[in-house]
């Protein structure tokens, strides 16, 4: 049976001061645009240098996961030509970055919904997977086409079929591994740039007891320096897991004790 990594509505997790998992949902990219007078896909496409810099800021920080928020199931409903240029770009990106993200030891994963993308990005998500599949100094997972109540559906969907006697009654374990997210820790640190303060329908299941953090800052102008104050925001955070503070104290002076 695969070890799954714990629930933290079952099991208290382990946490550090760095991060374990952060997921992001990169929002500004259109304003950032606007705001200096040029077309939106020039935002999109500055949004893919930040997103270099983050990836690289969080493999040299020892974050071992990072997830972020590409395209929902939602945003379908832009443009025609926003969308097309965002599924051209996500394409140049895959065909571009894999094989650096390969040198750099980086693994890519892609959640999602892949059935409205056309054959031709479908082969190259998966080509990129694959080169990528072995590496360990951090995990990248891109959402494309996601939305977090598609996956609860998708994943309980997928584990009736295989166990159709867990119709009556099954546990959040049984459902676990069929989650996009199932083999990574649950996210320590989300953060949403542009000023907007929701979760959008990105990782609903996941994101139980991480810790929120919203920024005014557009994407493409979020850097190391910005993800530097979102980590030391989070380092100030109490993560009690449904404990009080008193406990977490009596906790964390048994462990200085024994150290």
């Amino acid at each position: 049976m695969v070890n799954l990594p714990p629930s933290s509505t079952r099991i208290i997790p382990d946490t550090a001061s760095i991060p374990r998992h952060i997921a992001i949902i990169m929002d500004g990219n259109g304003r950032w645009a606007k705001q200096r007078f040029l077309p939106r896909v020039a935002g999109h496409q500055r949004g893919v240098e930040a997103l270099r810099e983050v990836v690289k800021a969080c493999r040299e920080l020892g974050v071992k996961y990072l997830t972020v928020f590409a395209f929902s199931s939602e945003n379908w409903r832009r443009p025609a030509e926003e969308v097309t240029f965002l599924m051209s770009l996500f394409m140049k990106m895959l065909e571009r970055e894999a094989v650096k993200l390969h040198e750099n030891n980086i693994r890519l994963k892609i959640i999602g919904d892949r059935s409205r993308f056309d054959d031709k990005l479908n082969q190259t998500m998966r080509e990129a997977e694959q080169l990528t599949a072995n590496n360990s100094a951090l995990t990248l997972t891109v959402a494309a086409n996601y939305g977090g109540r598609w996956d609860v559906m998708q994943a309980v969907s997928a584990m009736l079929r295989d166990h159709p006697h867990l119709a009556q009654t099954f546990t959040e374990e049984d459902l676990q591994s069929y989650l996009s997210m199932s083999d990574a820790p649950e996210p320590d640190l989300f953060i949403r740039t542009g000023g907007e303060q929701r979760i959008s329908n990105f990782m609903l299941w996941q994101l139980a007891y991480t810790e929120l953090y919203f920024t005014g800052t557009l994407w493409p102008a979020f850097d190391r320096n910005e993800l530097d104050k979102a980590i030391a925001w989070y380092q100030q955070r109490e993560r009690r897991f449904g404990r009080t503070s008193e406990q977490l104290e009596a906790q964390q002076s048994a462990g200085r004790g024994n150290a």
